[in-house]
Parts: structure tokens; sequence; C-alpha cells
């Protein structure tokens, strides 16, 4: 190769590289304009957001400077507002003691005035309490007053009537209860109740048996009709219609001896004799005796249940059934003094102080009588707890059962045939002739009399109602007795002729005591 090629070569090849080189050169100075160029655009878009941002900054200095301003407004606003509250709280505070100070001489006066009142009230109470008990003294020496002059009138009112004054007896026993009422007297006092009594009327004896009347009872739902028995054989059936008593005779057989009856849901009559026969009387009229064979001396029924009646003799029990006759008997080594029923069961009393309830003929519940003496006659209450001990002297026990307390009574002067309850009240007959009550509610018990049958009451017995009581007498004498005073009292008063006139009102009422009608009939 010739070396003019060879340089030619050299150059274009240095050309060349040259060349490459330049265009190197070119592309980074291009690539660097560019860059710069974008720089430029990067740095006036930061120009343009700076010159925004500037303006927005000035903007917001602006506007809080105007808050600023609002704010420095509101502030002295702020601060003015406060000293007037200040200045109001500092007047407020001024009115507030001003009040308070109102407040105390307020309450001060009303506390003056509290205990002037206090004090009026005191001796408002004191006057009043005087007045009342001025008004107690008067009522309570009034009632007194009014009390004593009812049994006072009562008295005469029996006086009356022995005399034959009848329209006087009349208007003195109604004045006697009208007043005693009023007062709250005792109704059952024997004066008024005496002459409530007779000037009723309402005591009616029949004279029926020839032997003593020894029970009595009434037929199952009958209140009008009642079956007797007595000691000369004698079973009666009496009906009251009206004033009379209707009378049909069931049995007589002087050989029988008749103490009790007995009368079963189906109206069969039972009635011991003391010779040992037991008769039974049918509803039909069919009747049958039987005899009681080893027993001593019966004369006592009681029953036991449904089918079966205690026979009780001097010295034993009999069983007899309805429908088999008598199924046992049984012997005691005692002599029974009386028999009656406790509870639901018959219950026996003996000659050495002790009684027996019977829960059957063979099964005896036995106790000592927390009483001394002879008992004739016994009852219980169940509803007030209370028993009470008829003796042969007349004496009357009565038992608390809860407290064990035991009160004697004392009214009868003979023996006690017959106790019964009716409440708290106890009714009491005897020998002697009366029919007692006794309040065993009260503090003192003391006895009053409501009739004296003038014969040996030997039994006696109440009605339903408990209005009317029914007696029977040693001398055969069968006789019912009104004893609902009220319903006494509505009778005198319906049969009132005349009012007293002001002669007799000032003469057994007093001028004192203004005067009243008791009738609207003329005189």
């Amino acid at each position: 190769m010739k070396i003019r090629d060879l340089v030619a070569a050299v150059a274009v090849v240095g050309l060349s590289a040259l060349s490459a080189v330049a265009l190197r050169g070119w592309q980074a100075e291009r690539q660097r304009a560019n860059a710069l160029q974008a720089q430029m655009a990067t740095l006036n878009k930061q120009e343009q957001r700076s010159a925004v941002m500037r303006s927005v900054s000035k903007q917001l200095e602006e506007i809080a400077l105007q808050q600023k301003i609002i704010s420095d407004e509101r502030r002295e606003e702020a601060i003015q507002q406060k000293r007037t509250a200040e200045l109001m709280r500092q007047q407020s505070e001024v009115e507030r003691m001003k009040a308070l100070v109102a407040q105390e001489k307020a309450q001060t006066s009303e506390h003056h005035a509290q205990e002037a009142l206090q004090t009026a009230e005191s001796e408002r109470q004191i006057a009043e309490h005087q007045r009342i008990k001025a008004e107690m003294a008067k009522r309570v020496t009034d009632t007194l007053s009014y009390q004593a002059l009812s049994r006072s009138l009562g008295s005469l009112a029996l006086i009356q009537s022995q005399r034959g004054n009848s329209e006087l007896a009349d208007l003195l026993a109604y004045a006697s209860y009208h007043y005693n009422d009023r007062y709250g007297g005792d109704i059952y006092h024997p004066a008024i109740f005496q002459s409530l009594l007779t000037a009723s009327e309402s005591m009616r004896i029949w004279p029926k048996h020839r032997g003593a009347v020894m029970a009595m009872a009434f037929m199952p739902h009958q209140d009008n009709v009642i079956v007797t028995v007595s000691t000369y054989g004698e079973i009666m059936l009496h009906e009251k219609r009206g004033e009379q008593l209707v009378t049909r005779r069931l049995l007589t057989d002087s050989q029988y001896d008749f103490r009790d009856v007995y009368i079963d849901a189906q109206s069969v009559i039972y009635a011991i004799s003391r010779s040992g026969h037991l008769a039974v009387v049918h509803s039909d009229g069919t009747s049958k005796v039987i005899a009681v064979n080893l027993l001593d001396m019966p004369q006592w029924l009681s029953m036991i249940d449904g089918d079966n009646i205690l026979i009780v003799g001097d010295h034993g029990l009999a069983q007899y059934n309805r429908q088999r006759g008598v199924v046992s008997t049984r012997e005691l080594d005692f002599r029974i003094t009386a028999a009656s029923r406790y509870g639901n069961l018959p219950v026996i009393f003996d000659d050495k102080g002790r009684q027996h309830v019977v829960e059957n003929i063979t099964e005896l519940v036995t106790s000592e009588v927390p009483v001394k003496g002879r008992i004739t006659a016994f009852a219980s209450s169940k509803n007030t707890r209370q028993a009470a001990f008829g003796l042969i002297d007349g004496t009357i026990y009565l038992l608390n059962e809860q407290s064990g307390d035991v009160t004697r009574l004392e009214g009868h002067l003979s023996r006690i045939s017959k106790l019964k309850f009716n409440g708290r009240r106890l009714f009491s007959a005897s020998y002697d002739g009366m029919l007692n009550l006794w309040n065993t509610a009260s503090d003192k018990i003391e006895p009053m009399t409501l009739l004296r049958a003038g014969n040996w009451i030997m039994n006696f017995t109440f009605d339903a109602t408990k209005n009317n009581a029914w007696i029977g007498t040693y001398n055969g004498d069968v006789s019912e007795a009104l004893m609902s005073v009220p319903t006494m009292a509505g009778i005198v008063r319906d049969k009132l002729k005349r009012n007293f006139t002001v002669d007799e009102w000032n003469y057994y009422i007093g001028k004192n005591v203004s005067y009243e009608r008791f009738t609207d009939r003329q005189q």
C-alpha cells in the first residue's frame, strides 16, 4: 500500500473518529441544553407557583390582619362585656346581700309568728281538751243518769203492770228501753228485760205434761215444731201456730220415765227412760220400745256418729245402732253425774272429780275436772274457748281454756240443770226457777235474770234464730219466751195507745228532760 493511501486512510479514520467524538459532544450538549430548557421550564413553573403562593400568602396576610383587627375588636368588646358583667355581678351581689338580710328578717318574723301560732294552738288545744273533758264528764254524768232512769222506769213499769195499769206500764217499759238504748246501757238488765217481757206479752206458757218436762228438741229444719218428753212416760210433738201450741201425743205410758230425747236427720225420735227402755218414734208415727239390758238407770242420749247413739246410765254405757239396735254395753266403776258434749264428742262426768270424753264406747279420754264439786251440767264453746261447769249447789265455774283461769259465778240458789253458750253469752237454768244470762266478756260477770218460771226449770233450748227460748218445767209446763230485746221493744211500741201526759212526764221522767212522743196515736 502506498503511503499516500495510508495517510489518506488514517486521515479518514481520524476524521471519522473526530466526527464521532464531535457528534457525541454535540449530542451531549444538546442533552444539556434540553435539560437546561426543562430545568428552566420547571423553574419558570416554580416561579409562577411562587408568585401565586406569594399572592395567596399576601392575601392570607391581609385576611389574617383583618381577622386580627376583628379579634382585637371582639376582645375589646369582651373586655367591655366582662367589665359590664362584673359591674352587674357586683350590683347583683349587693342585691343578694340585701335579699339575704330581708330573708333573715322575714325568717325571724316567721319564727316569731310560728311561735305565736304554736302558743295559740297549744292554748286552743288545752281549751279544746278542757272542753272535751267537760263534755265527756257531762256525757258520762248524763249517761249514768239516763241509764239509772231507764232502770227505774223498768221497775216502775213492772209495778204498774201488777196494778193493772197496762197503758202506763207499756209507756214506762218502752221509755225504759228507749233511754237505755240511746245511752248505751245494758239491754239485758233485769228491770228492763222483765218490763219488756211483761209489756210485750211475749212469754207463753202451755200446761202440757203430767210429769216433769225433762228434755226437748226441735224437729230438723222446723223452728215451729218441738218434741218434749216427761217423767210420766209422755212423748209429745208441738207445733206453734200463731199464739197456739197444737200438740200431738206420740207416746204415753206411765211405766216409762223419759229423761232425754234425740232426733236424727231423718226426723226419727229417740227417747230414753230411766226404766231401761229406748222409745223409737218414726216420722210416719209408728213407734217401738226397746229394752236396754245390762245398763243401770239410763238417762242421757248423745250422738256418736250418723248411725250410732250413745246411751248413758248411772254406771255404764250402751251403743245403739240405728239398723241393728243395741250392739254393745259397758259397765263403769264410777257413778255418772252428768253428760253433755265437748266439741263433737260426748263427755261424761263422774262422782270422783273426773271427766271422760267418749271417742267410742271402748275408748274414754279421762282427765281431772278443773273445779271441785258434783257436776250436774256442762257446756263448752269452740269459738270462745270457754267451758262452763254447773254444780248441784247452784254454783257455776267458767273456765278459760287458753289461760286456764277459772271464774266462780254465783247467782243461782240450787242445782244447775242446763247450761248453754251463745257467743260470749252464757245461759243457765236451775231448780230455783230462774233462767239467767251471764256476759262472759265483761270484767265483772254478774247474773241477769231473764225470767222466773215459778217452778223448777228442768231444761231449755233455743230456736235457730236464738231469739226464742223454750223452757220445760217440773210441773209439766212448756213455755216460749222471746229473748230479743229490740224485738220486744218493737212489739211494745206498736201496741202503745197513747203518749205520756205532761203531768206523767214530769212525774216519771222529769221536768229537766225534753218531752218526747213515742207514738203518733192521739190521746
